[in-house]
């Protein structure tokens, strides 16, 4: 018989509470509970709000700076900054914003984020992919055409347009990719619900995939766009 393990170590136990006070609290801004410009609660309060101490608030707090949601000012307490100061390209903060947003105005936003970037990395990929991304690309199309019911197509789906970003061999792209992936995923899990059946967008997808695998760039570029635009339809309807 093993022996208990006996409790976390301590660092782990204020690293869990940290991230919950600082999920809570980015929550409730993102959400609007506390307007930019405004001033939070006092230590105190806030202490007690959440039941943790104070080593604990302050971690979650210097969290919260670093993804520019918050400020600290000598004799003023911490600010919330203003929205143009938020960082909603961190995955946690992007994560978090989705999930309090308005759904159909995130969605769009999403949107047009998507409709900015992926005609141009379809139209790269075609031209810079190589044997081992193409193949990535391919597999992902194949399981998209396999698929059997609506969760089966989103993980597919969801690797399909993670891989055509991978197959632009520019590194600086690969961490967009990780940065939307769970907001992405959402997306595409509702556009798959909109649709009249969950792989109704199959026919767009293997043209997009097609126009890559044939190295022809300007009709990837054409094909995605038109994926997105059919996408858009979907949010809109």
């Amino acid at each position: 018989m093993k022996a208990d393990a006996g409790p976390p170590p301590e660092d782990t136990i204020q690293h869990d509470l940290h991230g919950r006070v600082a999920h809570l609290l980015a929550t409730a801004i993102l959400r609007g509970d506390y307007a930019p410009e405004s001033t939070l609660p006092r230590e105190a309060e806030l202490m007690e709000s959440f039941g943790v101490s104070r080593t604990v608030l302050r971690e979650a707090l210097r969290t919260l700076t670093s993804k520019g949601l918050v400020e600290s000012r000598p004799k003023v307490g911490t600010r919330v900054r203003p929205r143009i100061a938020w960082n909603l390209l961190d995955a946690d903060l992007l994560d978090w914003y989705a999930r309090v947003a308005e759904p159909m105005a995130f969605a769009l936003k999403l949107q047009e984020m998507r409709e900015m970037i992926e005609p141009f990395a379809a139209e790269l990929a075609a031209r810079a992919h190589s044997e081992e991304t193409l193949s990535v690309i391919e597999n992902a199309h194949a399981a998209m055409a396999a698929a059997q019911n609506v969760d089966e197509w989103v993980r597919a789906d969801l690797r399909f347009h993670l891989s055509v970003l991978n197959a632009c061999s520019n590194e600086l792209l690969l961490p967009l990719g990780a940065l939307i992936e769970r907001t992405l995923e959402g997306q595409l899990r509702l556009n798959a619900k909109r649709a009249d059946v969950f792989n109704a967008s199959l026919a767009e997808h293997t043209a997009v995939f097609d126009a890559i695998k044939v190295r022809d760039a300007q009709a990837a570029r054409r094909a995605m766009a038109d994926l997105l635009g059919t996408t858009r339809g979907r949010i809109e309807g």
